[in-house]
């Protein structure tokens, strides 16, 4: 069984110091979660409003999201003229194995700091952590308002299941991760299908929690092309693929452990999204967008590049490397153990370098904006 949490913490390796990816999705996705909200109070103006942040992780990036949907809200009842906000319940959504103790050690200096900005009149607002996977039910029926999820829907419940050869002794995937150029149909076929029982357990699920005319707004990687081949989707995985094979190479890691590992990850197309959306029936598609983030966290300004590396993008493909690793440790070094994971993220940084020596390289993103049917 896979182990999934961000790296914890606050140090080198942490997700808390190398999330500015998510940072710059977060903030790029902010006029659609605006607008979602707002037109939640157009229409009905509650007492008690429900939040849910699922993915929450850990780090600076878990309270800014809330900060930012509590401003919307407050700053909507003070052009109403209401005379104080509502009350607010925020629920903080992750696997058993997040950080936790890191965002409720955060919570003192956050409510002080809420205290002294709105005053009085704000509030109260109480925050709590709901731990368990979003594939499947969360919070009680009807308790919510808004749903919030920023880089966690492409990560699937399970590794899709299929992936192994037919006797049941090697896999239809040997030596990749994930999904790849040389991939056959038979693995596209998994991970779609994987992705779309997920999709609709999620939709099912949200559409028993969330109140009539309540809105999810979701951001997560996917891909523009038809094509789940496609370098836009997977070519950061097939580099991380040939660092651990290169590692098989030198006798590090035993190649049965590389045929073996599987990403339980999936980056969809908007069709795809569509399609389950549809499909499930209890919500309306209000808007899909997608953008494109760097790897490595830039604005994307400037397309000159030299063939050769440089050291500033071998800096750039250790950042990328640090930024990965604080994502997807967990997993590899529950399957490949702990004393390789400083070897293969040196090696992927280099490799990640020789790549963005070349081209900017660009993860694209999707956020929707979602209304539950009345």
């Amino acid at each position: 069984m896979q182990v999934l949490h961000m790296n914890k913490g606050a140090g080198e390796t942490s997700y808390a110091t190398n999330s500015t990816v998510q940072t710059n999705i977060i903030s790029t996705a902010k006029p659609v979660t605006e607008e979602a909200i707002l037109d939640i109070f157009n229409h009905v103006l509650p007492e008690s409003v429900g939040i849910a942040d699922l993915g929450c992780s850990s780090g600076p990036n878990t309270l800014l999201v809330v900060s930012e949907i509590l401003n919307v809200i407050y700053a909507k009842w003070q052009q109403l003229g209401r005379p104080c906000s509502p009350e607010f319940r925020v629920y903080l959504n992750d696997l058993i194995g997040n950080d936790f103790n890191n965002v409720f050690g955060s919570l003192p200096a956050f409510y002080n700091k809420l205290k002294e900005e709105k005053g009085s009149e704000f509030g109260p607002c109480f925050i709590s952590g709901a731990p368990g996977s979003f594939y499947g039910r969360v919070f009680p029926s009807k308790s919510l308002h808004f749903v919030h999820s920023s880089s966690s829907l492409h990560w699937l419940s399970q590794v899709p299941p299929g992936l192994a050869s037919k006797d049941g002794r090697g896999s239809w995937n040997k030596g990749k991760i994930y999904i790849s150029k040389t991939s056959p149909d038979c693995v596209l076929e998994a991970y779609s299908s994987q992705f779309q029982k997920d999709w609709s357990v999620f939709l099912k699920s949200r559409a028993e929690e969330i109140v009539g005319g309540g809105r999810m707004v979701l951001s997560f990687m996917g891909r523009r092309s038809t094509d789940p081949r496609s370098k836009e989707s997977c070519y950061q995985w097939e580099l991380l693929a040939r660092a651990l094979m290169s590692m098989v190479s030198e006798g590090l890691i035993e190649e049965k452990k590389v045929d073996s590992f599987n990403a339980p990850y999936y980056a969809p197309s908007p069709e795809e999204v569509k399609f389950g959306i549809y499909k499930e029936g209890s919500f309306i598609l209000d808007r899909l967008e997608m953008f494109e983030i760097d790897w490595d966290g830039g604005d994307g300004d400037g397309d000159n590049y030299d063939a050769t590396p440089t050291s500033s993008t071998l800096s750039n493909g250790a950042r990328v490397a640090k930024t990965i690793r604080a994502v997807v440790e967990s997993m590899l070094e529950s399957h490949f153990g702990g004393d390789v994971m400083d070897g293969l993220f040196q090696r992927y940084g280099e490799m990640v370098g020789n790549h963005l020596a070349k081209t900017r390289a660009k993860y694209t993103n999707l956020v929707i904006s979602l209304a539950r049917k009345v």
